[in-house]
């Protein structure tokens, strides 16, 4: 049998993780499995040869991708025309849906299956995207059965696969063992997680630590951990503590022991609050886009939620406080109860867990090499 050629663009830290797992259980497959595309450090260790650094696709927002709209342009285009000169016998888009919907539409018309992995939030605003997807993509590949369930009545093929953070996270953290080791005493500690991208440090970054300050006041004898996603990202936060009267443990990565360690956190939405419902830890979730781009998403989007414990929970469970709403003292004021008293909030929280904990990686590479006729 020729051996498989498998293409994946992952666009971000997140994706690069899934990236990784997926390959692994491809690898257990298929030993020889040549892998091509774009990812980061992580897929890159599992074999991937990557065409250009993945944190040159790392953008967000409406307004801010303007700036590096003709790269990102450019870039899709060269690799458009790479994969299809090079004919993998799959493309598999890992989330970053602006850059890979297109890619998988121009393959698939060239003959190439494609797969996409994490469902863009079609349910949630833009809905007419699921046309395109449609049209461009052979199989959906879903985090949350929510999301399945919203494919399978737009008439695209669709898996749940669960979600890897869910298979690796325990179902009972060991909060005294993670204090021991990162070297932390008893007490009430709060992390702060104010995002692992510089755009989203700068809009949040001061804002926590403002929080943490008010929340001191209200708390004494609180103490705080913050995880720094990157060397680039500590620097900016310990510019940000520079001068301030606050003492917080930073971290060089190790947010999941941050979690496992804390008993409340301030976090940014984003797959954080996945990792801190995955922790049955209480938080508060706080986010601000600039001031354009939310009041566009404002009013396109129709979910009434946007962390995902609220949207996997299909009700208001955590609170969010979002744009002017996300001030200082709103933001101590909501946290300052949950530091002892969150129990009721995480209650369900192993639900949850439960339900994503399907073995995520092996089900995706399962459904990728099914589609291909390559299981066995």
């Amino acid at each position: 049998m020729a051996n498989l050629r498998i293409a994946l663009v992952a666009g971000e830290a997140s994706g690069d993780i899934l990236g990784a797992g997926l390959m692994r259980a491809l690898k257990a497959r298929h030993p020889a499995a040549e892998f091509i595309g774009v990812g980061g450090p992580l897929m890159q260790a599992e074999g991937l040869t990557s065409d250009f650094p993945m944190e040159r696709l790392s953008v967000m927002g409406l307004v801010e991708v303007l700036g590096r709209l003709r790269e990102l342009l450019k870039r899709r285009k060269q690799l458009i025309e790479t994969l299809i000169e090079r004919k993998p016998d799959v493309f598999i888009g890992i989330d970053a849906p602006d850059f890979n919907l297109n890619i998988e539409l121009k393959l698939r018309q060239a003959g190439i299956k494609t797969v996409h992995y994490v469902s863009p939030s079609v349910w949630a605003w833009r809905q007419k995207r699921v046309l395109k997807i449609r049209e461009g993509c052979d199989l959906m590949l879903t985090l949350f059965p929510f999301e399945a369930k919203f494919y399978e009545e737009k008439g695209v093929p669709v898996r749940f696969v669960g979600h890897s953070l869910a298979d690796a996270i325990p179902l009972q953290a060991d909060r005294a063992a993670a204090r021991a080791e990162l070297g932390l005493p008893d007490g009430p500690l709060v992390a702060l997680m104010p995002g692992s991208r510089g755009g989203e440090v700068g809009r949040l970054g001061a804002l926590f630590l403002d929080t943490a300050q008010r929340l001191r006041a209200l708390r004494p004898g609180v103490r705080f951990v913050l995880p720094c996603a990157s060397p680039e990202r500590r620097v900016q936060i310990e510019a940000l503590l520079a001068g301030r009267d606050l003492s917080v443990t930073l971290l060089d990565g190790k947010s999941h022991l941050a979690l496992a360690a804390c008993d409340a956190v301030l976090i940014a939405s984003g797959t954080a609050t996945l990792e801190a419902l995955l922790y049955k830890r209480p938080m508060v979730v706080a986010y601000r886009l600039a001031p354009l781009t939310f009041w566009i998403l404002k009013r396109m989007v129709k979910s009434p939620y946007v962390s995902l414990p609220n949207l996997l929970a299909q009700r208001l469970l955590v609170p969010e406080l979002l744009q002017d709403d996300a001030t200082v003292e709103a933001l101590a004021q909501t946290l300052s109860p949950l530091i002892d008293g969150g129990e009721e909030q995480t209650r369900g929280f192993d639900e949850i867990h439960r339900t994503l904990r399907l073995d995520a990686s092996n089900q995706a590479a399962d459904a990728v090499l099914n589609l291909i006729g390559q299981s066995r």
